[in-house]
């Protein structure tokens, strides 16, 4: 898929109640992204519909429960899950995140529900680049794996996350899924708040050349006290879009998808905020080439 320089593709989390929306109104964004393990099922009404959107749309297929940084193989049976929904919608990009989800007790693998944060050290980056080599020898495609909200920190990590990500895509040759909320959340929770500096600080770490894609979200606002969770439930922010540019401004014309999985709105606003997206990138990168 191939873009000037002052154009980036923009598309949409493509949900459940939107599904009639898609395929009835005219074309206005580029590209939707669906979560993998929502149409793992044989045959049925989602994957039906799936094969549809694919007709008028690339589709681009975000894993949620790889687990890449678990110490626990990813389960085969997902994988060919997953390898077969591949073959049957031929994906534009295929993404995780960096995280652990599988586990064992009493001898039982067990999936944990959540996208769980893992200790930044040469320990887990050596497993986690073995899954990823693992995961990408096995599908044949390359993986772009996401920055996550995490909700702890652990005192075993000594590299930053951003050092992490660009090790680990040296080690695979996979790429990087940018999420700027991510960033953004993590910057409230557990730094200065300082949003602005937080992103520019995490991208400059970055290879330009290792960002493959970029995230945008909102989230709700906490209450007094409490940590701010990424629920994907609000537009995104005024500091996230501000982020944006800055992502922009080092990588580029990155694919960018706009997420929203709570409270969804119309798909009307969902459009709207791709719009936006759109017209931030051509404003930066016409100024960058300028």
């Amino acid at each position: 898929m191939s873009v000037t320089n002052s154009d980036v593709i923009v598309g949409v989390g493509l949900r459940h109640p939107h599904f009639t929306d898609i395929l009835t109104t005219t074309k206005q964004i580029d590209f939707v992204e669906v979560h993998s393990e929502n149409f793992f099922g044989q045959g049925g009404a989602a994957l039906s519909v799936l094969t549809q959107v694919r007709e008028m749309y690339p589709v681009s297929l975000h894993s949620t429960s790889m687990g890449l940084g678990s110490t626990q193989n990813v389960p085969m049976q997902y994988l060919a899950s997953l390898k077969t929904l591949m073959e049957k919608i031929a994906p534009f990009m295929m993404s995780e995140h960096a995280c652990f989800t599988w586990g064992q007790k009493q001898g039982q693998l067990i999936h944990s529900g959540d996208l769980l944060p893992i200790a930044h050290n040469k320990k887990t980056l050596t497993k986690m680049s073995e899954q990823v080599d693992k995961v990408q020898n096995y599908l044949g495609r390359q993986l772009i794996i996401e920055n996550v909200s995490a909700y702890v920190k652990f005192d075993e990590s000594y590299l930053s996350e951003a050092d992490f990500l660009a090790q680990l895509c040296q080690r695979t040759g996979a790429k990087i899924l940018l999420d700027i909320n991510n960033i953004a959340v993590n910057s409230m929770n557990f730094e200065s708040g300082d949003i602005q500096q937080s992103v520019a600080d995490y991208i400059n770490e970055l290879p330009v050349a290792s960002v493959a894609q970029i995230h945008l979200a909102g989230c709700s606002e906490p209450l007094t006290g409490e940590m701010t969770i990424d629920d994907h439930a609000r537009p995104v922010s005024d500091d996230v879009w501000l982020g944006y540019q800055q992502a922009l401004t080092r990588f580029g014309a990155v694919p960018t998808l706009i997420e929203w999985d709570s409270d969804l709105p119309q798909w009307s606003v969902l459009v709207d905020e791709a719009k936006k997206a759109r017209d931030i990138a051509h404003a930066v990168l016409t100024r960058k080439s300028a």
